[in-house]
């Protein structure tokens, strides 16, 4: 648990002022019942009412010192709980962000919001705790162990039978407690992934009428969780009886022995009085022991699963000492030199199998294949989403594996596949192309990407906002909206992932056309599975179960490659000639 000495650092000052009014607190506690005990013995018994008086104010100034302490330690410890988890799960959110697919993809994302939220939650919980009645309850103990002891040697036998059976049954509850509450975690973190599921496909399931099978999709996900709930919280229910019954029956023994000693004249009543208020104080902290480490338990299985996001390696590393480039000067060239891939965890033949390519500056290079060749794979690779297994890719003449991935991607811009809108304005989502653009600059993209004129037909134009994944827009308009964040950013790279696959056709020759005259001098790589979408590019890319079998121009292709009459004949209904 490394990455909470980052904030045990930062905030041990206030978390021992906490305790240091906690202290006070405690002591304030302890003192009660031995100036009860004197008030009885010494006031009562011999009828002294100045004593009492006395005494009883006494107990009253202690009384409020120790309101006063409880009050600072509570107003302490929710400032630095609340500070800390803010932190905490900023931090975490930061990493996740950091983290390349390599790493992420050993996560599954309702995991990761569990981990966010509930796991940290549970985490800032325990620190409350340590602030407020975690630290008092050993104070109590231990203090009303000494004091009871010095009260009453005789009847501190008793005390010597009862504390290590409550401290084995606390041991025993913590050994057997933590594998559980692992396992809580776990079932929620099903639940939401179910959840996270179903809400993404929320048109699907409506469309077929599947209702039944994702309430059983949940049911039995939330069964599971409900039964390791309830496993984990009989274990603590049998505890702490246990622990409650143990302490009730030293209570009772001590009252026996001292209604013995009383009767003998050996014990005074006010020292039985006190023993019973000291036994009661360390059944109650006890009690609260059992509690700590109940919550301990969780706390250190969501500690550990926020743990795993902060330890993970990045793989994403670069060298600062860098050869230069042997095509610095050429903006927009990329190279593909003996590239092999495969993501990580799968068996059987690499996705992309030693690839060699070559794109020149100012290039617009069609790539097609059949589903699975591995198009998108290629192209998400020259952003360094994901590192080669082999060979290497070199972008302006320079090892992408040379330059920080930041300085790289702004080089790029990429209109993936799926196409993903954000919360708030067409403008503010134009914009994540780049943050400063001027208006002039966003019609000017959007109109590129025959965007302008369903934008502009809007009431509100471009504040038009954007409901949650873009479902107030069809398919092909998030599409060209997509399109225009590339734009507007001015990449020397652009990559469209059959970015117009729900644009009909004569609106995708509209934005061919505007985006030849834009991308003069601009590098452009465009996915497709249509013909007609890359049959005037530059060069042509066929690539066939990951391999590379057919490069040039569309004449060029249609005489040398198979692969590609093949699916040209397919899609156009005609023998190549």
């Amino acid at each position: 648990m490394k990455f909470l000495g980052k904030y045990a650092k930062k905030y041990w000052k206030s978390f021992s002022i906490a305790v240091l009014f906690l202290t006070f607190e405690a002591i304030s506690d302890l003192m009660q019942p031995t100036i009860m005990a004197k008030i009885i013995d010494n006031g009562v018994v011999n009828r002294d009412i100045h004593y009492v008086l006395k005494m009883g104010g006494l107990m009253l100034l202690i009384t409020a010192c120790g309101a006063v302490s409880a009050s600072t330690r509570s107003v302490l410890a929710s400032i630095v709980s609340q500070n800390f988890g803010t932190e905490l799960r900023s931090d975490l959110f930061k990493r996740v962000q950091t983290l390349s697919f390599k790493n992420l993809d050993k996560f599954d994302r309702a995991s990761l919001i569990t981990r966010l939220t509930n796991d940290v939650t549970q985490v800032q919980v325990f620190v409350n705790g340590l602030m407020r009645i975690f630290v008092k309850a050993p104070l109590l103990a231990i203090g009303g162990l000494v004091m009871a002891t010095r009260l009453n040697l005789h009847l501190s036998v008793v005390l010597a039978v009862v504390v290590p059976i409550v401290a084995l049954l606390i041991i025993l509850n913590l050994r057997m407690g933590f594998p559980l509450f692992s396992k809580v975690q776990q079932a929620l973190d099903r639940v939401n992934s179910v959840i996270r599921e179903y809400l993404s496909g929320v048109r699907v399931v409506k469309a077929f009428n599947r209702f039944d099978v994702e309430i059983g999709k949940f049911s039995k996900a939330n069964d599971h969780f409900k039964n390791q709930s309830i496993a984990a919280g009989r274990l603590m229910a049998t505890f702490s009886p246990a622990i409650m019954l143990t302490v009730n029956l030293g209570i009772v023994v001590v009252l026996w022995m001292g209604g013995l000693g009383v009767e003998s004249g050996e014990i005074q009543v006010g020292h039985i009085i006190a023993f019973t208020n000291y036994m009661t104080q360390i059944l109650f902290s006890l009690m609260m022991i059992s509690m700590v480490f109940n919550m301990f338990v969780r706390a250190k299985a969501s500690a550990g699963r926020i743990d795993e996001v902060f330890i993970q390696e990045d793989s994403f590393t670069w060298e600062k000492e860098t050869v230069p480039p042997s095509h610095q000067s050429e903006k927009g060239r990329i190279d593909f030199e003996h590239v092999s891939f495969s993501y990580e965890g799968t068996s059987g033949e690499p996705i992309l199998k030693n690839i060699n390519l070559t794109i020149l500056p100012g290039e617009t290079v069609g790539i097609i294949g059949s589903t699975g060749a591995g198009k998108s794979t290629l192209v998400g690779l020259i952003p360094r989403f994901y590192d080669v297994a082999s060979g290497s890719i070199k972008v302006n003449g320079q090892d992408i594996k040379q330059v920080d991935p930041q300085k790289l991607r702004d080089k790029i811009a990429i209109v993936p596949q799926k196409n993903i809108l954000f919360t708030g304005s067409v403008a503010e989502n134009i914009r994540w192309g780049k943050e400063d653009a001027t208006d002039e600059e966003v019609i000017t993209a959007a109109t590129i990407a025959g965007a302008d004129d369903f934008i502009s037909a809007s009431p509100e134009g471009y504040q038009t906002g954007i409901g949650q994944g873009g479902v107030n827009f069809s398919g092909g308009q998030k599409q060209r909206i997509s399109i225009a964040r590339a734009l507007v950013k001015k990449p020397e790279i652009l990559i469209l992932d059959d970015s117009t696959s729900a644009v009909d056709v004569a609106t995708e020759a509209k934005i061919k056309a505007a985006l030849k005259k834009y991308a003069q001098g601009l590098t452009c790589l465009l996915i497709a599975q249509r013909v007609t979408s890359i049959i005037d590019a530059d060069k042509i890319v066929v690539l066939d179960h990951g391999e590379l079998v057919g490069v040039g121009t569309h004449q060029q292709l249609i005489d040398e490659c198979q692969v590609y009459q093949e699916i040209y004949q397919s899609q156009m209904g005609k023998e190549v000639l």
